[in-house]
C-alpha cells in the first residue's frame, strides 16, 4: 500500500540550490519512493535564529509504502549523507528535510510528530506547500494549507498558540 506524504526542504549554506537538487536526487534513488510533486524554490529569511544566511526552501509530495518512521529515517540518513551536523537548534544547515504531513495521520512519538508541530507558524513551509497541495487538510486544525497560510499572513496564527 502506498501513502502520500508532504515534506519541506531547506538549505542556507554553500550552493543552496545545488544542495536541494542533491537531496532530491538522493531521495529519487530510494526504491519504493516516488516524488510526485515539487514546489518552486523560494528564498526566505531564517526563522528562530535570525543571525544567519537566508534559506532556499521548497516542498515536495512523495508516495511510498514506507511508514512515517521509515520515511523520517530516510530523511535523516539523506541529511547525514550530505554532511548535515546538528550543532545548534535552528542553526545554519546544508540541508534540512522535515516530514510535514502523512495524509490525515496524527502521530506524537519520541522524535516523530505528525503533523509537524510548527508548520502552521512558518510561512517558509506553508507557501511552497500551498503551491503543491493547497487543499491538503491539517489534521489537527481542520484547515486547508492554503487557509493556514492566509491566516498566518493576516497575523491570526497566534490564536492557535
Amino acid at each position: 500500500m502506498k501513502y502520500s506524504y508532504h515534506a519541506a526542504l531547506g538549505s542556507n549554506t554553500g550552493d543552496r540550490k545545488a544542495n536541494l537538487e542533491r537531496a532530491l536526487e538522493l531521495l529519487r534513488q530510494e526504491p519504493g519512493l516516488v516524488i510526485t510533486r515539487l514546489s518552486s524554490m523560494i528564498v526566505t529569511p531564517p526563522w528562530g535564529k535570525t543571525d544567519q544566511p537566508d534559506f532556499l526552501n521548497m516542498a515536495i509530495e512523495v508516495e511510498s509504502g514506507m511508514t512515517p518512521r521509515e520515511l523520517l529515517d530516510l530523511f535523516l540518513r539523506t541529511e547525514r549523507a550530505m554532511g548535515r551536523e546538528r550543532l545548534e537548534r535552528w542553526g545554519p544547515r546544508v540541508i534540512d528535510i522535515d516530514l510535514l504531513l502523512a495524509g490525515g495521520l496524527i502521530l506524537d512519538e519520541p522524535g516523530l510528530k505528525i503533523p509537524h508541530p510548527l508548520m502552521h507558524e512558518r510561512e517558509f513551509v506553508l507557501e511552497p506547500l500551498t503551491e503543491i497541495a493547497p487543499g491538503a487538510i491539517h489534521p489537527v486544525f481542520g484547515d486547508s494549507i492554503q487557509s493556514l497560510l492566509q491566516k498566518l499572513r493576516a497575523g491570526q496564527d497566534k490564536i492557535r498558540n
